[in-house]
């Protein structure tokens, strides 16, 4: 029985491969990338078997370069019901790129996106979360290139992303150019900290009752929506195993085994549409709080 049949939960999947994870970039370099053995066609297809047997649809934050190598595959995406949504091309952290490459990358993905689907692209997740108070910059441009929301403002601390201070749920950010609509993966409040519940690595790392009990808890609680995450390979348990160090290999590889069955039980427990068709119909989710963007500084939630 789904816990609550009034709310709407965002469902996204990251389409890129094992071998495009930041972690190991220094392993596996760009250039690289067609040497290694492909599994995103596979795994695609088992998240699509997935969730057509539950009837549910989601959106897809793809690589540009996915899309370039295998166009097949994103219009069966779309063709199946999905939002189609950018996850950059190359999956380079924002803050490793000029504000002129970054333009470059996402008018060149979105592009590739358009055209292969027929379908607008809304919108954007930066290749981990990589929005942070040093790159705030790159919601200006996200506007002026076309897109109308986006999911990259991780509210919580973290080695590589994350501004804690920020608002954890939907909220409008006006730019010079227009406005944008964020909405930042998943947390927690709890004991004055914001603790990371959006799927990806933490769905594998935190059991499953307490996974489905701090969204139940958004849920009932806090009458929100949550955004879910999951990565392609992550339902692989079998991929080859990249060499690096040995916590990255952790963090990547634990409890690949059980991600799919885990996400079934989710989708049995939850009720998920496209990230556009929960923005739009509101179900779950107040009107975005209104956010400006003053001289590259939003405002941040209030603390507690």
């Amino acid at each position: 029985m789904k816990i609550d049949p009034y709310l709407v939960n965002a469902l996204t999947v990251d389409l890129e491969d094992y071998f495009h994870v930041e972690a190991f970039s220094d392993v596996v370099s760009v250039k690289d990338w067609l040497k290694w053995e492909s599994r995103i066609e596979r795994n695609t297809e088992r998240l699509l078997v997935l969730f057509e047997e539950r009837k549910v649809k989601g959106t897809f934050f793809i690589l540009g370069w996915i899309a370039e190598n295998f166009p097949k595959l994103i219009r069966r995406i779309a063709w199946e019901g999905h939002e189609i949504a950018c996850h950059s091309y190359h999956h380079q952290m924002i803050n490793f790129q000029s504000r002129k490459e970054f333009r470059s990358d996402i008018r060149y993905a979105k592009a590739l996106l358009e055209d292969i689907t027929g379908n607008e692209v809304r919108g954007y997740r930066a290749p981990t979360y990589s929005i942070t108070k040093e790159t705030l910059w790159a919601l200006e441009t996200l506007v002026e290139e076309g897109y109308r929301y986006d999911s990259s403002i991780f509210p919580i601390h973290h080695d590589r992303y994350g501004i804690p201070q920020a608002q954890r749920f939907p909220y409008k950010i006006y730019c010079p150019s227009g406005v944008i609509i964020e909405f930042p993966p998943t947390t927690l409040r709890v004991a004055r900290q914001n603790l990371p519940i959006a799927g990806g690595g933490y769905f594998r790392l935190i059991p499953y009752r307490i996974f489905r009990w701090g969204m139940n808890r958004i849920n009932r609680c806090e009458r929100q929506s949550a955004i879910f995450m999951i990565h392609a390979w992550e339902v692989d348990p079998e991929q080859p195993v990249i060499p690096g160090k040995r916590i990255n290999i952790w963090r990547h590889r634990y409890n690949l085994e059980q991600t799919e069955s885990r996400l079934g039980r989710l989708l049995d427990d939850f009720h998920f549409a496209p990230v556009s068709e929960v923005l739009r119909l509101g179900e779950g989710v107040a009107t975005p709080t209104e956010s400006v963007l003053i001289n590259s500084s939003p405002i941040y939630a209030p603390t507690d």
